[in-house]
């Protein structure tokens, strides 16, 4: 695939992140995808590796049921033939604290067959285990 299909192919999960559809994320990453949030720790329920869609399905599960997303808005995209590398202004609030977080998030998607095969995604931890009360 080339770098701008593999963009739209990110775009279009975004989209279906907004809309709260898991199952139209989950038609672009292939079944053995490597997902993982990079933070240490565990505090957050989305934050730690997962191996392949049914666990991917956690990271998703993880932020419904703990945050409120405020605004998801990608700035910019960066890609070559196989990898898509993303910014994006992210702002929620946690619904047990109601703390509110706002900061910019970077994802790194790697593709093999037109598909996701690895995501990786960072964040302010520091600032995400603060609104969790941590």
């Amino acid at each position: 695939m080339s770098a701008t299909e593999n963009i739209e192919t990110v775009k279009t999960m975004y989209e279906a992140f907004g809309r709260g559809d898991v199952e139209a994320i989950l038609e672009h990453v292939t079944d053995d995808v490597d997902w993982a949030a990079d933070a240490a720790g565990d505090a957050a329920p989305w934050w730690g590796e997962l191996h392949g869609k049914e666990e991917a399905t956690r990271f998703f599960s993880g932020i419904a049921g703990t945050v409120d997303v405020l605004a998801f808005e990608p700035k910019a995209f960066a890609a070559t033939d196989d990898e898509v590398m993303t910014f994006v202004h992210y702002r929620a609030k946690v619904r047990k604290t109601g703390t509110e977080v706002d900061m910019n998030i970077h994802h790194y998607w790697r593709f093999r067959d037109g598909k996701v095969a690895q995501y990786r995604g960072s964040e302010d931890s520091a600032q995400t285990l603060a609104a969790l009360g941590g």
